[in-house]
């Protein structure tokens, strides 16, 4: 049994070494990523992670992985910035309230899905203008759901969570290899 990684992620490369897990192929789907009208950031995560599950292709021997995280703000989907300013914009509507990162997992093995989702209730403190400016010019909110990565330097600007850290990372441990062991992924080296 082999694993393909739908995600061109360096950070889910990592926490799936955490775990013991080395993907044979990474192979990132191209789908549309834009939220539908009136689309609520849980049913969009859900969607765009069975998207990418259903567009990665894999032999009889394969797993594939896939995942999607997003930063909600109430109903507002906050997905990675289109620029330094939108994730500006962001970090300002996040700075001193509580907002939810919730990540999407599908797992696929032949025709089969399995899927879950983890939504993490995170705290951010009030943010000065210089440290949205440093964050900002540190380039480390590039790429990110919501404008931050909470394993970087932004990491300073969350004193709470309620949830999984790896889930705001991008990819909730526990549940992740829940869904590998369902799919007959042998973890920690024991066939299921």
């Amino acid at each position: 049994m082999q694993l393909i990684l739908g995600s061109g992620s360096p950070r889910r490369l990592e926490l799936l070494a955490q775990i013991g897990v080395t993907p044979i192929a990474v192979r990132p789907p191209d789908v549309d990523e834009d939220p539908r009208k009136g689309e609520l950031p849980r049913d969009y995560v859900n969607r765009i992670a069975a998207d990418k599950a259903a567009a990665v292709s894999c032999g009889a021997d394969e797993v594939v992985l896939c995942a999607d995280t997003t930063v909600a703000l109430g109903r507002r989907i906050m997905g990675k910035p289109a620029d330094e300013a939108e994730a500006a914009a962001f970090l300002f509507a996040l700075s001193g309230r509580r907002h939810r990162v919730i990540t999407a997992v599908a797992v696929k093995r032949g025709e089969k899905i399995w899927q879950t989702d983890v939504v993490t209730t995170v705290a951010m403190k009030r943010l000065s203008n210089p440290e949205v400016n440093a964050y900002l010019a540190s380039g480390d909110w590039k790429g990110k759901a919501g404008g931050y990565a909470i394993q970087g330097p932004a990491g300073a600007f969350i004193p709470w969570i309620n949830g999984s850290f790896t889930g705001v990372v991008g990819l909730p441990l526990a549940e992740t290899a829940g869904l590998l062991t369902a799919a007959g992924f042998p973890l920690y080296g024991v066939e299921q």
